[in-house]
């Protein structure tokens, strides 16, 4: 018969202890005839026969879908080979935030085809720019019969009509700030000469002079503000 030995280790000062459960009944565990290899540990076969047995990977007893930020789903053969089928209960263009889906609005988050962005997608649209830094021009040029030029005036044209002659003032930039790029059209339906001038302010030709610029009567004259208190001045009957 085979035997089982207990043997304590001479340079140890401790002890080791086995002691049995505290129970009225017997039990036997046989322990496994050859050693296991490194990882394994000792399982029991329910009847007191142990053995080494490797770690398992686990298992999945079932597999759900939660109903939650626009999703749902279903899931076919749960508690063997999941196959999970994601749906959404919301129609149309969807939209995510990082967290949840959601339905996108048309004229807001999208435009549709043939539709204007915007609520609501008609009207008038404004403080809109280019790249960020250019104001976009406008479609006509709005009648302005200022004679001094304001900030208002930019895009638009000035109508000088019913008198003999005129005069056209521009401030300096500290007083009537316009931005760089701005035209102004200068229309002189006088019966006389229009004049364009303004202190501190360079009016420049397109060959080269500067100083105040004359619109003769039916002439009408382009200006383009080109530096801080700088415009170039051009047209029909400008000199």
């Amino acid at each position: 018969m085979s035997a089982l030995i207990v043997k304590g280790n001479a340079s140890g000062t401790g002890a080791t202890t086995l002691q049995s459960a505290n129970t009225s009944s017997s039990t036997t565990f046989t322990l496994p005839g050859v050693d296991g290899t490194s990882g394994q540990f000792l399982s029991t076969d329910g009847s007191g026969n142990l053995t080494f047995t490797s770690g398992g990977s686990g298992s999945v007893t079932t597999v759900s879908v939660v109903s939650a930020n626009g999703l749902a789903g279903t899931v076919a053969t749960a508690s063997t080979t999941p196959a999970i089928t994601l749906s959404t209960s919301i129609t149309g263009v969807l939209k995510g935030d990082g967290t949840a889906i959601s339905a996108a609005s048309a004229g807001t988050d999208y435009v549709e085809p043939g539709g204007a962005l915007g609520t609501p997608s008609s009207g008038t649209l404004s403080g809109c720019t280019v790249d960020g830094t250019n104001g976009v021009g406008y479609i006509n040029a709005p009648q302005s019969t200022n004679t001094t030029v304001a900030a208002t005036d930019a895009g638009k044209h000035i109508y000088f009509t019913g008198g003999s002659t005129a005069t056209l003032t521009v401030n300096t930039n500290a007083t009537t700030p316009l931005a760089t790029g701005t035209v102004i059209l200068v229309v002189n339906d006088n019966s006389g000469n229009l004049t364009i001038s303004g202190a501190g302010v360079t009016f420049q030709l397109a060959n080269g002079s500067t100083g105040n610029r004359t619109v003769a009567t039916k002439g009408m004259a382009t200006m383009l503000k080109v530096a801080t208190d700088t415009w170039y001045v051009s047209g029909a009957g400008v000199t």
